[in-house]
């Protein structure tokens, strides 16, 4: 069957341009939801339920529908038949690292904003993976959370030492010993215009696909 020759099928130009708006649209709100719900959550900073919530749909249910709602979509073709377009695979990782990514920049801004430096002491040392120190500062007042490897928990710290970082009073960012902090702009508009693309165009070949499907 050819494509856009069905009777009340619209024709070519027409059904293309409507898929190219809808899974533009649809990837925009997949990309921006999983960049923005990470950075606003450290940011404003949000209650913990909230929060978590955001950073659940940022990391799993967005990147996930970004790749999975293109095949759900389609009508035409049995279940055990439908397939994936490779190109959606690219909007399902930039989400996943959009959340991670999306999160640590979140902190800069937050501790930019609010942040505080202070003497730490290292009270505890995890270091069976990755890094975490946890600390108190040389005044009694908690620090969280944990100092992670990235941001100043090395394997030379051990407990007692001293260390100056800037944390967040209302405990969400993660604190650092970083004077300067680490601009992740340019990588995230990147991620996030990969994302949009390979997810309008995965999404249009699914379209496609399934209006042209003919059961042979």
């Amino acid at each position: 069957m050819a494509v856009g020759t069905a009777r009340n099928e619209p024709t070519a130009p027409v059904w293309w341009r409507t898929d190219v708006v809808r899974w533009l649209l649809f990837s925009l709100v997949c990309a921006g939801g999983s960049l923005g719900l990470s950075w606003v959550g450290p940011v404003v900073p949000l209650p913990a339920p909230l929060r978590g919530t955001g950073l659940l749909l940022a990391f799993l249910v967005l990147p996930l529908a970004s790749s999975l709602v293109p095949v759900l979509f389609l009508r035409r073709v049995p279940r055990r038949q439908r397939k994936m377009a490779w190109q959606l695979i690219v909007p399902l990782m930039a989400g996943v690292a959009m959340g991670i990514f999306g999160k640590a920049a979140g902190d800069e801004v937050a501790l930019a904003d609010r942040g505080v430096w202070t003497e730490a002491v290292v009270v505890r040392m995890d270091d069976s993976g990755t890094n975490h120190c946890d600390l108190r500062a040389v005044d009694g007042g908690e620090i969280t959370p944990s100092l992670s490897e990235g941001d100043g928990c090395h394997d030379w710290v051990a407990k007692g030492d001293r260390l100056r970082v800037r944390y967040d009073p209302a405990g969400i960012a993660s604190p650092t010993d970083d004077p300067h902090g680490g601009s992740d702009g340019a990588f995230l508009g990147t991620l996030f215009a990969v994302a949009v693309v390979m997810g309008t165009w995965g999404g249009v070949r699914q379209s496609r696909w399934d209006r042209a499907y003919d059961g042979r």
